[in-house]
């Protein structure tokens, strides 16, 4: 399994939860998830990515669809967060 490392690349209007361009979180061994900055998760962006990220912790084929994934977008349109993602190395 991956660690991945979500990061916010974009804020569209107002986010309730507090995101901003550089926050972090990360998903390790796909079920585990720690804040970073800020402290917090938000739900809603967590439930719209889950299903993804689980896929994208997870060792694939290199032709396999879920490596072209660089970003996820939480589900409100009008106050939308992107974060990118990023498979960390293990040590």
């Amino acid at each position: 399994m991956h660690t991945v490392k979500c990061t916010v690349t974009s804020v569209k209007g107002f986010c309730s939860a507090g995101y901003k361009v550089g926050d972090t979180f990360y998903v390790k061994e796909a079920f585990i998830v720690e804040a970073d900055t800020p402290k917090g998760i938000c739900l809603h962006a967590l439930s719209a990515m889950a299903p993804y990220l689980s896929a994208y912790a997870r060792h694939t084929a290199p032709d396999d669809w879920i490596n072209r994934k660089k970003e996820f977008q939480c589900p409100d349109s009008t106050n939308s967060v992107v974060f990118s993602v990023e498979r960390i190395a293990k040590d």
